[in-house]
């Protein structure tokens, strides 16, 4: 059932609808080198093709896999004699997974996409920008293509269940429309996986003579979703759930995080970055909120996966709806930027430490006032910052959650060392 012609086509309108670049590039039969980014089964081999059947052009498929420099070296000697040929003609050469080329591999085809021995078309799951070498990425366009949505998946559907030539119409190929619906939501976006189980679906249909749903749910069993531990699945969808907890939003929080372990993502991962989300986003307006992810990161380490995941789930939570406040996150960046600007400042004479006479009588500790002999256990008006640094302010408390009462103490405080003039 792979695509022909552009009419054949499902999905992936933003790039093959009418104007769109990509359809504007075949109709025009002018083809630059380019990279395909996108999630399994949703066009890119096919697309490759497309463009190879438009443009007239000799295509030729590398896996990056199984190819090296020595197959790169044949795929190269064959499009410069499809050049010299009769017809003239370019080749474009498509590499399926071309993140997995390291730098040298990348680098020997730099020379031919350079002077137009090859149009290149890579494919890749990865994102570009960190699999790819910057001058080979410099000289390809990057088109993203998306899951297909389930509109797309049944449209596909039919499509196979109609053709009588490549698809299924010429047998009893038919099922019933709720069938198609539960195959196209758990295809998850994937093409490929549609069809193996429209196919499997109709298999089984005949051998079991039922269309019963729940034949059909014996085939699917349980739905995967896409994700991965490393790539940029993974890092979406920890944004996700952090920008989630950062909004105050505990149902896309929920979301998020069941979606990551359903995914597989690692539950301890997941409770470092849900612990410094209590550290960074929540801080000192909820004094609980740290403490109750490090309670629940123990809750799961004692009782696994799945009663453990309740725990992680009260605490992302509990983040979500606590106030929030960056600002230590916010005073620590802050000094950390003077530290490195700044260098090494002197101690104040008076705080440094003086252990023994001499040091003593270089003035060492001389005049510091120990704030449990002063009224209300604090020595007003004490410089405690690099002379260069005196009366910087570093951390300034929200007025929400318990850092109102830290500013109102704050307040009080500075208020203190103004009277004395400091």
């Amino acid at each position: 059932m792979r695509p022909r012609t552009l009419d054949e086509v499902f999905g992936q309108d933003h790039l093959l609808g009418p104007g769109a670049p990509l359809r504007v590039l075949l109709e025009a039969g002018s083809i630059p080198s380019m990279v395909f980014w996108g999630p399994p089964g949703v066009g890119k081999t096919t697309l490759a093709r497309l463009l190879a059947r438009h443009s007239d052009a000799q295509f030729l498929t590398l896996s990056a896999v199984l190819a090296g420099v020595k197959d790169i070296r044949e795929a190269m000697a064959a499009a410069q004699a499809e050049l010299r040929g009769l017809q003239a003609r370019r080749t474009l050469l498509f590499i399926d997974e071309i993140h997995r080329f390291n730098k040298g591999q990348q680098d020997a085809l730099l020379p031919f996409v350079e002077d137009g021995t090859v149009v290149l078309v890579g494919a890749t799951t990865e994102n570009p920008s960190f699999e790819l070498n910057a001058a080979l990425l410099s000289r390809l366009r990057v088109f993203v293509l998306r899951a297909l949505d389930e509109a797309a998946i049944l449209g596909l559907l039919r499509h196979a269940l109609a053709d009588a030539e490549r698809g299924l119409g010429a047998g009893e190929g038919t099922l019933p429309e709720s069938w198609l619906q539960r195959i196209a939501e758990a295809a998850d976006g994937d093409a490929r996986r549609s069809l193996i189980l429209l196919e499997t679906a109709v298999e089984l249909s005949r051998a079991e003579a039922s269309r019963d749903d729940a034949l059909l749910e014996r085939l699917i069993g349980r739905g995967f979703r896409r994700f991965d531990k490393q790539g940029d699945n993974f890092y979406d969808q920890i944004s996700a759930l952090h920008k989630s907890v950062r909004g105050s939003d505990p149902d896309g929080a929920l979301y998020w995080l069941a979606r990551m372990l359903d995914g597989g993502a690692d539950p301890g991962y997941l409770m470092r970055r849900v612990t410094r989300m209590a550290v960074e986003d929540v801080g000192l307006a909820d004094l609980r909120a740290q403490g109750m992810c490090l309670e629940a990161w123990d809750v799961y380490e004692r009782l696994g996966s799945p009663e453990g995941e309740l725990a992680i789930a009260q605490a992302v939570v509990y983040l979500a709806v606590a106030p929030k406040s960056n600002a230590v996150y916010s005073a620590y960046n802050a000094v950390r930027g003077v530290v490195e600007q700044t260098g090494s400042l002197e101690v104040p004479m008076h705080i440094r430490n003086a252990p023994t006479k001499m040091m003593k009588d270089l003035g060492y500790g001389e005049g510091y006032r120990y704030d449990h002999d002063e009224a209300g256990a604090h020595a007003t008006g004490q410089q405690f910052l690099p002379d260069r640094l005196r009366g910087t302010r570093f951390y300034e408390p929200t007025r929400r959650g318990f850092e109102i009462r830290i500013a109102e103490k704050l307040e009080q405080l500075r208020a203190a060392r103004k009277g004395e003039g400091r």
